[in-house]
């Protein structure tokens, strides 16, 4: 997937908002592979809906969302499948993780899937991201935001065109948010990937190619 498009989508929840204000919404938006965009909001404007959309969670908008030029209301639920498994990643703002499975089982469920990277580069993200000594600690027995970088090894744990990170540093120092973006985009840049990013405030410091404010 070299591109993904916007044109003219609008949430239900919008359509009767007559002076509705947005870069995304009721836009024509383009966001091409290879290039890093970042999706600011205020809560309740529909930021985590956006990032359903583009998975194929929800579809309740009017407008069309093209994948290629191909519009995605024609998709069957196989080529759903096929998008997120090597299509587009995606790291959730409510993470999703197995809270009764390691931190390390967490990744690892996820490459049983893919085979993308090998064993020794989960560890070497583990002790990246600084929580090598959590490899074994059950996700309930850890921080948020450990399980933020925890939830971002299994994001990049597949092939990817584009990666969507909702809010992936929320609960971050600067410190910790810095090393989590540069690991991210090392994987993206690999991939030749596109990366969105949202917040609703703080979100990590990158070189954005465009900026919406949704």
């Amino acid at each position: 997937m070299k591109q993904i498009r916007l044109k003219s989508v609008v949430p239900h929840v919008f359509s009767s908002c007559a002076d509705l204000k947005s870069d995304v919404w009721n836009q024509d938006v383009t966001l091409e592979k290879g290039k890093t965009y970042l999706v600011e909001a205020h809560s309740g404007r529909g930021k985590s809906t956006f990032c359903s959309y583009l998975i194929g969670y929800r579809q309740d908008y009017t407008g069309e969302l093209l994948f290629d030029d191909t519009p995605t209301t024609t998709f069957s639920m196989q080529q759903w499948v096929d998008v997120r498994r090597s299509g587009i990643s995606h790291l959730f703002q409510e993470l999703r993780l197995f809270p009764e499975l390691s931190a390390h089982d967490n990744v690892m469920i996820k490459n049983s899937l893919t085979h993308h990277v090998t064993a020794s580069q989960v560890n070497q993200w583990f002790e990246m991201l600084g929580i090598s000594d959590k490899v074994d600690t059950p996700i309930a027995n850890m921080s948020f935001g450990q399980q933020q970088r925890v939830a971002l090894m299994r994001a990049l744990a597949q092939p990817f065109d584009f990666l969507v990170a909702d809010e992936p540093i929320s609960h971050l120092d600067d410190e910790n948010a810095a090393v989590m973006a540069s690991l991210m985009m090392e994987e993206a840049h690999r991939q030749g990937a596109g990366v969105i990013v949202t917040s609703i405030g703080k979100h990590m410091d990158l070189d954005y190619d465009k900026v919406f404010c949704l």
